[in-house]
């Protein structure tokens, strides 16, 4: 007789679980477990990297899910009655009940979620088939009604679950945690009512965690949950080993062998790997196939490409690796997609690897062609890799959500939802969570965090790794108590999922409803459908990622050829501009790269300043070398690009490969065709040579190593000693080797941001400035690129400003400033700012405030808007701001009157009921009062700066913000006069203050650390809106540059 473990949670039991499944499994397998159940709280989260695991390890895989059943229905939801939820116990007992408990879970999240995600009875009948029932922990309901002593009660429950599951899958739980203690003198009365129904008992143990000493691990997860570190499990709820839960259930022997009945009852097979399309129809009854290849050729004539040996060729290659592996349906969804995005005037970009297909340039849905680029199709889809491609579309913004819901329409509202994805205790985050439950002051939780360096993309940093790169912190860790006492608790939930949130572009369409592959629910913050699988194990159940990424670059170019069109009637086919535009050109080569796409920031920015591109070959090779790692070959680039007598080629067999980036490695995809080309490689092997080199796994690396030196003396004749030369020269690089169609289809859309702001620069300004509209900071960088480029960016204004940023015409038919949009005014609502401009564009131009008043008659003219629109500087052609502040009343008063004699004349006729509007004389706002009110209403200064007056004081200092940005060394001593944006202060863990405050100048805004000794002695008149001197020392920390204070004071 060996125990079976029916009742257990994993780390996705959500801050109630510590096990990590395959840690889980493994300790199962360790105790030589037949079988083994799931049953985490209320979702599915981790059933198919369980059912996976398990197989993997000859353990027969038992899904389940410990669900929560409400007090009365589903969807009753009244406070005080129906937070109350009880546990049940269900696992799936062959596959229709795999799918009937991924429906309770699914429905009790969409339908029944309140503080828990709840089930009822008539979920129960619903989906009751193929699931056995469990009757509960002792957060049962049978349980609470045998605790009340309602014995009938608890039968007639019991009866209902036989009715609904069957009597041969309905087992009467217990459980023997001796900490609870008023529950073992129930197990008595639970084997009564279990005999009176000829109902078998079965033993369980609520398993929250592996070993016993994580158990203090566990209650701090609990902690973290509650926010109350008095919230704990006493007692043993770790996966304890059949031979411990024999004597625990000793006199109940038959309850523990009826666990290896319960799993022999298991009959779960799932389907995993295979894909499962959504239903896509074709007109005329073409198998998708033959449609495909219709498509391809006619793109053809659509992309104006001659019908060449070389082009039919690597078309006919591709259609039959796609129709071989199946995937002609997924292309032309994908096509669909972007034809209606099209239709739509929607922007759109695609990503990654897929822009090396010649099949998809011609079906409209890449935009590269590339045999032009040279990019391998394989790359995409490789004819001996059985994963699935991987299409990443991106639109426009702002347009998003329409693409989803024409998704939603034509596939069905069931079939489709966004991917699930898992928020994990990483390293920083674990150390300030565990410190913050278990009481520690902020400051010290926050201290050992930032001593752990930040992990790369990929390669997330651990604690464990932490500790063997910084030796601070392994000396804090091994010399301070309470450092060592958090780590090693933040070390063992390090890893545990948090929470789920929605993934920011995966999306699933099934062909039938999603819960026949997936469990879903509510994203926990913003209500959408959401895949309680991962972008993972959702493939694994059979559906197939899309990605649906919205891009804000693609939303500006879409504005700003709409303004171009709407001023002066020029279509811009962004599709179809000149790659070698000479002002584009001269832009980049000129450093005006804010607002561009891929190629702003001040490093880039200083690289295409000495590049000087030429080609959009050029762009392409920046956005692949401009990241850590490949950055090191810029100035090499730029040097052989304008000296090519530096070209030089590694063995003139490179020369095909490397010509286009002057000899020198770019692209990852060069690395690939080398091994391809020069050491023989097939493209499967190809693809395992990527995903060694990448991983630097040690083992795969010293097989490639072999396999790769010998193809080059044998492919290409080499030595051994120059075979051994190139792997050293390639390796290196190997690691953070660029994609090169992701950086050409990335490379397309920041040649066309800087085409449209090249040869319409206030057109594609004015798009940016409301592109970034809600975020001050980047609006004054935007605003400081105008001032640079000539162009004026002027305060909002009733005549003139639309609802975004406004490009306005000069005297001779072009477009020569911005203004604000009147939606850059706070309290100044949408409704009463469009109604404004309706008003403005029927009657024309408003002649003076009394004309304003007399012709806007929205319910939303208050005091609160009115005030906003002329503190902000909007009405400043009505009259001086001060004196209309001054008459806001009067203002009011009259635009009333005019309303009311507008009832009255509708009633009698043309009786004249205006009597004139005078104002009141008042003093004149000051310049400080007028740039105040612009600061609160719109966020920044724009008629002036405070800083403006102290000229004198910032020349004598010879040092700006923007300056403090360039110097960039660490402990450089700096003196600045600077204006205050914002202060933040914090009380240290020796209880006094310290603050970090973000400054601003004419220049930029950088944040300030002034520490509790300085603010102490000059720390009490900070405040926002003040002007200050600082003196102190560039910091810089992970990259991030800042300004310690060491001294401070108001001017």
């Amino acid at each position: 007789m060996s125990f079976i473990h029916l009742h257990t949670h994993s780390h996705y039991s959500l801050l109630d679980g510590m096990s990590k499944i395959p840690d889980l499994v493994k300790k199962a397998k360790s105790y030589g477990a037949t079988a083994l159940a799931l049953t985490d709280h209320g979702n599915m989260y981790g059933a198919i990297e369980f059912y996976k695991e398990c197989e993997k390890n000859g353990i027969k895989p038992i899904i389940g899910c410990e669900i929560y059943m409400a007090e009365r229905t589903r969807k009753d939801m009244e406070s005080g009655t129906d937070n109350k939820s009880y546990h049940l116990t269900l696992l799936a007992k062959n596959e229709t009940g795999y799918k009937n408990l991924m429906r309770i879970v699914s429905r009790a999240y969409l339908e029944g979620f309140y503080y828990k995600p709840r089930a009822d009875h008539e979920l129960l009948r619903e989906h009751g088939e193929g699931i056995i029932c469990l009757s509960g922990c002792p957060g049962s309901k049978f349980i609470s009604l045998l605790r009340q002593g309602a014995e009938e009660e608890a039968k007639k429950l019991l009866q209902f679950y036989i009715s609904v599951f069957g009597k041969e899958n309905v087992f009467v739980e217990i459980m023997n945690h001796k900490e609870v203690d008023w529950y073992l003198p129930l197990i008595p009365k639970i084997k009564a009512l279990a005999e009176s129904l000829s109902l078998p008992l079965v033993a369980t143990w609520d398993s929250h965690y592996l070993n016993e000493d994580d158990k203090e691990a566990h209650n701090t997860l609990l902690a973290i949950n509650t926010n109350n570190n008095n919230f704990k499990m006493d007692g043993d709820y770790s996966f304890i080993s059949p031979k411990e839960i024999d004597q625990i259930f000793k006199d109940y022997p038959e309850a523990v062998k009826n666990t290896e009945k319960v799993a022999e009852s298991i009959d779960l097979k799932l389907n995993l790997g295979s894909w499962y399309f959504p239903n896509f129809e074709i007109e005329g009854g073409q198998g998708a196939d033959e449609h495909l290849k219709q498509l391809a050729y006619a793109g053809f004539e659509k992309r104006g490409l001659p019908q060449t040996k070389e082009y039919t060729d690597r078309l006919e290659y591709e259609l039959e690796i796609i129709k071989n592996k199946g995937f002609s349906k997924y292309i032309l969804i994908v096509a669909d997609l972007l034809h209606y995005a099209e239709n739509n005037d929607i922007y759109t970009n695609i990503r990654g690897s897929v822009a090396g297909s010649l099949t998809t340039f011609l079906t409209g849905v890449t935009k590269v062609d590339p045999i032009d680029y040279k990019l391998p199709f394989e790359r995409f889809l490789n004819p001996e890799r059985p994963s699935a491609p991987d299409i990443d579309m991106d639109y426009a913004d702002d347009k998003r959500d329409m693409m989803l819901d024409y998704v939603r329409a034509k596939y069905g509202e069931d079939k489709v939802a966004q991917i699930g994805t898992f928020g994990t205790m990483m390293a920083r985050g674990a150390v300030r969570d565990v410190a913050r439950a278990l009481g520690y002051p902020y400051s010290v939780g926050d201290k050992i965090s930032k001593m752990i360096p930040m992990g790369s993309q990929g390669f997330p940093m651990t604690i464990k790794h932490a500790l063997e790169l910084v030796p601070d912190l392994d000396d804090a860790y091994k010399n301070d108590r309470n450092t060592k006492f958090i780590l090693d608790m933040a070390m063992k939930i390090e890893g545990c999922a948090r929470h789920i949130s929605v993934h920011a572009a995966g999306v699933v369409i099934s062909p039938t409803p999603l819960t026949d592959f997936t469990p879903i629910q509510l994203d926990p913050k913003g209500g959408k459908v959401i895949s309680q699988y991962d972008m993972y194990t959702i493939e694994e159940a059979g559906l197939i990622k899309f990605d649906f990424l919205g891009l804000r670059n693609l939303s500006i170019l879409h504005d700003a050829i709409a303004i171009v069109k709407k001023l002066y009637d020029i279509e811009v086919d962004i599709e179809k501009i000149p790659l070698d535009d000479k002002k584009t050109f001269e832009l980049l080569a000129s450093g005006q790269t804010e607002a561009l796409f891929q190629l702003n920031g001040s490093g880039m920015t200083r690289f295409l300043k000495e590049l000087k591109p030429s080609s959009i070959h050029d762009i392409n090779a920046m956005v692949a070398l401009y990241r850590p790692g490949p950055m090191q070959f810029i100035p090499d680039y730029i040097a052989r690009k304008h000296n090519p007598s530096l070209v030089k080629y590694f063995d003139p067999l490179l020369k095909p490969i490397l010509e286009r980036s002057y000899g020198i490695l770019v692209y990852q995809d060069d690395l690939l065709f080398i091994a391809k080309d020069i050491a023989g490689y097939s493209w499967g092997e190809v693809d395992k040579f990527r995903k060694a080199v990448g991983k630097k796994i040690p083992e795969e690396m010293d097989a490639q190593h072999d396999k790769f030196t010998k193809g080059c003396i044998e492919k290409s004749g080499f030595s051994k000693e120059k075979a051994e030369e190139l792997w050293s020269w390639i390796v290196p690089f190997a690691a953070y080797g660029f994609n090169k169609a992701h950086a050409a289809s990335y490379g397309r859309v920041a040649y066309q941001t800087a085409y449209m702001k090249a040869n319409f620069p206030v057109e594609y300004m004015s798009a940016a400035l409301s592109a970034e509209s809600g975020d001050i900071e980047t609006v004054t960088t935007y605003i400081k690129e105008c001032e640079r480029m000539g162009i004026p960016v002027l305060p909002p204004d009733v005549n003139e400003s639309l609802y975004p940023f406004t490009a306005i015409m000069g005297s001779e038919g072009k477009s020569e400033k911005i203004r604000f949009g009147l939606s850059s005014i706070k309290n100044l609502g949408h409704d009463i700012a469009e109604a404004v401009i309706e008003e403005r564009k029927a009657g024309g131009r408003y002649t003076s405030i009394e004309n304003f008043l007399d012709r806007v008659h929205h319910k939303n003219l208050n005091k609160k808007s009115l005030e906003a629109m002329i503190m902000s500087g909007s009405m400043d052609a009505f009259g001086e701001r001060g004196q209309l502040v001054a008459n806001f009343e009067k203002l009011l008063e009259y635009n009333r009157g005019v309303i009311a004699g507008k009832a009255q004349e509708s009633l009698f006729g043309d009786m004249q009921v205006g009597t004139g509007l005078k104002l009141d004389d008042a003093p004149p706002a000051t310049k400080s009062q007028k740039l105040l009110w612009e600061k609160e209403l719109i966020g920044l200064y724009i008629s002036g700066h405070p800083l403006e007056e102290k000229a004198d004081l910032i020349e004598k200092t010879g040092m700006t913000i923007s300056k403090v940005i360039e110097i960039a060394k660490h402990g450089y001593p700096i003196t600045l006069i600077a204006h205050v944006d914002e202060v933040k202060t914090i009380i240290t863990k020796k209880q006094t203050r310290m603050a970090f405050v973000k400054i601003s100048d004419l220049t930029g805004n950088i944040e300030c650390v002034i520490f509790s000794d300085t603010f102490q002695k000059s720390g009490a008149d900070l405040e926002e809106g003040v002007l200050v001197a600082i003196e102190g020392k560039i910091a810089i920390r992970e990259g991030e540059k800042s300004i310690q204070v060491d001294k401070i004071r108001k001017i």
